[in-house]
């Protein structure tokens, strides 16, 4: 009896959901739901079941018909893992809707760098295709009295800046020195005219400043007279040093040589044979003029490569700005005073070495 009365109060429960408005829909509903869960199930591996695209899609369609309160009931197959997801990827969206730049609403955060300064950056990576981000940040806080990271530069770069092929700068070397003053570097090296005729070219450096002393250029071959005319004529003017450093090139082994510097009254350091890197400075230089003049242009002869070489030392001394040196000049490292600073809403551009270089100055 009792059951028989359990049976007619289900039955009735069952009609008055069935007469109710949308009854008969929410019933069919939660009855596919179930079949679906069931057969799902049965293709499962021994941990979860194996959903496929269409099983989740019949499963999110046929939720819109079910009732909010019975889906926790009827979610039999949902498991924990799922919802970490779900939440996971709420949790990108915010963050991807705050912080992208189609977010219409204000964001949070710095707000990046002025237009006036993004333009000044691109314009100067335009004229000197070779500079890299620290020699442009440091070249734009030389200019503009202000402090600017490389990591500025180059996400504005990235953004703003699109290169030709084969316009990347070459990358810094570090120094692995630190030396007195009084100091200085010779090292002779050889190039090649238009023309294929050989010339050497000697470069005597301060190495406390990083100040190209001065060079000078003679027709190959040379011998011992020759080297030290091209000694003298390159530190003509400059007093003369305490100790020079050179290395064990043949050319410094002449009698004539040694005999000079005894007269000079300046005493010879010798680097590590067969190791460049004890010789950094000097043979950073060299690289330098290979990489930023020679390779660059061509010279007709020996007239032609003094006058470019004597453009590059004013630009180099005097506007070139170099990592060691803090982000300052060789010049001001020797007691210059600082250019005038520019601002960005009145500036101009100089160039140097016939439009190789071209640095923001004052207007």
């Amino acid at each position: 009896m009792r059951d028989l009365l359990i049976l007619v109060i289900r039955l009735l429960v069952t009609v008055a959901n069935l007469l109710r408005p949308g009854g008969i829909r929410a019933l069919a509903a939660e009855s596919l739901l179930l079949k679906h869960q069931l057969l799902s199930s049965n293709r499962c591996r021994q941990r979860a079941p194996n959903l496929t695209t269409l099983d989740r899609f019949v499963l999110g369609v046929i939720t819109l018909f079910v009732s909010p309160r019975h889906i926790p009931n009827l979610s039999v197959i949902l498991r924990p893992a799922t919802l970490f997801k779900f939440h996971k990827a709420l949790v990108d969206r915010k963050y991807r809707l705050l912080f992208s730049s189609s977010y219409p609403h204000r964001k949070p955060g710095p707000k990046g760098p002025s237009p006036a300064l993004i333009a000044a950056i691109v314009e100067m990576k335009l004229r000197n295709p070779k500079f890299g981000c620290v020699r442009i940040a440091q070249q734009i806080s030389h200019a503009f009295s202000g402090d600017l990271d490389k990591d500025v530069m180059r996400r504005v770069l990235v953004k703003h800046y699109r290169h030709a092929p084969g316009a990347d700068g070459p990358s810094w070397l570090s120094f692995i020195a630190q030396c007195k003053d009084s100091l200085w570097s010779v090292d002779p090296f050889r190039c090649e005219s238009v023309l294929l005729k050989s010339h050497w070219v000697m470069v005597v450096m301060d190495v406390f400043t990083r100040r190209m002393i001065g060079f000078s250029v003679e027709h190959a071959p040379i011998d011992g007279v020759s080297v030290c005319r091209m000694f003298n004529h390159a530190t003509a003017g400059q007093p003369r040093p305490k100790h020079i450093s050179t290395d064990h090139d043949p050319l410094f082994r002449f009698h004539r040589w040694l005999a000079n510097l005894r007269v000079l009254e300046i005493e010879e350091t010798k680097s590590v044979p067969y190791v460049p890197d004890s010789h950094p400075f000097v043979e950073r230089l060299i690289g330098t003029i290979r990489r930023e003049v020679l390779d660059q242009m061509f010279f007709w002869n020996a007239l032609d490569l003094t006058r470019r070489l004597e453009a590059f030392r004013c630009y180099y001394n005097a506007q070139r700005v170099q990592r060691a040196l803090g982000g300052t000049t060789p010049a001001q490292h020797a007691g210059a005073l600082a250019p005038a600073s520019a601002t960005f809403d009145h500036y101009g551009w100089r160039q140097y070495c016939h439009s190789l270089f071209q640095i923001p100055v004052a207007a």
